[in-house]
């Protein structure tokens, strides 16, 4: 008896919450048509494509026939028989913990930096440091500096010191592709993160540094980390969020530089592996396969730097 009077109760509290839903989205119609856009673009260019993609990871389809059910079997052929695949995450690993921390970091000091300059001064200096992220001819000026003759500028001048005789194919020796793409990556790391951190700074409340030196602050580390950091949570996790999307999805950079294929896979990363397989090759079950294992560990460190970032200034 007394079972079924709480499965009742239980029932009779779903039913009601459920009715009061309903009457708060009847009073509120007006506010979901105003969503309803975003939403729509949302779900249809962020939740259907990875839907999708999930979905097909677990086919065989190559775009020409109807896509065929084969269950674990990509996630099983490039775990335990796609070796490229093995190099390509090492490859992306080892760029994503050194590009990641570093490009983060040096966003955020220089941002810290460009914001004790004066107004005038802190404009310039922030073109000046956002322009290579968006610079169409970037890959250009790198591909110039380590072309692989005496042309090169590299090559000239360590010619010129006599380093070197001859010259070296910087962009092929995979001894020292993936130096010159770290530079390069890093060079190109001044992006949208290092725009939210300098709009965080200017959005700081003068007067919390005020009431921080009153209650014990002296220097300006103490000032970063007890009022600088807590008050820039928004823009540190975006910047985090931006700057894992950058070090996991490079394709561009080793493309354009190194050629496609890289000389050894030296620099082939785990988006480059989908671009051969879901462009090249058009085995699309096995591309969406790779996008997926790339989406799940995507969201763990997302999910592991925000735990990092809740704990600054506490």
């Amino acid at each position: 008896m007394q079972s079924q009077s709480f499965g009742s109760r239980y029932l009779t509290m779903r039913r009601e919450k459920i009715q009061y839903g309903i009457q708060q989205a009847k009073r509120n119609k007006v506010c979901y048509l105003f969503l309803a856009p975003y939403a729509i673009l949302f779900f249809t260019f962020f939740i259907l494509p990875i839907a999708t993609s999930i979905f097909y990871s677990f086919t065989y389809y190559n775009i020409l026939e109807p896509a065929r059910f084969i269950g674990f079997q990509n996630y099983i052929n490039l775990i335990l028989q796609d070796e490229v695949f093995l190099t390509a995450i090492k490859n992306t690993f080892v760029i994503a913990v050194i590009t990641g921390p570093v490009g983060y970091i040096l966003s955020f000091l220089f941002a810290w930096f460009i914001n004790e300059l004066p107004k005038w001064l802190r404009a310039v200096a922030v073109v000046i440091f956002y322009a290579p992220s968006i610079a169409a001819n970037a890959y250009v000026v790198f591909s110039l500096i380590f072309q692989g003759d005496a042309y090169g500028w590299f090559n000239a001048i360590l010619m010129e010191w006599g380093l070197i005789e001859a010259p070296k194919l910087w962009l092929l020796d995979p001894t020292y592709m993936m130096t010159i793409l770290i530079i390069v990556i890093l060079w190109m790391s001044m992006g949208t993160g290092f725009l939210s951190f300098v709009a965080g700074f200017q959005g700081i409340d003068h007067s919390m540094y005020e009431a921080g030196y009153v209650d014990g602050v002296r220097n300006r580390w103490q000032e970063l980390y007890h009022i600088t950091l807590p008050s820039m949570k928004p823009m540190l996790l975006f910047g985090a969020v931006m700057s894992i999307t950058t070090a996991f999805n490079v394709s561009d950079v080793p493309r354009i530089l190194c050629g496609y294929p890289s000389t050894d896979y030296a620099v082939r990363t785990v988006v480059t592996h989908l671009f051969d397989y879901g462009f090249s090759r058009f085995e699309m079950g096995y591309a969406s396969a790779i996008a997926t294992i790339l989406f799940l560990v995507m969201i763990l460190c997302k999910k592991a730097i925000a735990g990092l970032l809740g704990r600054v200034g506490t």
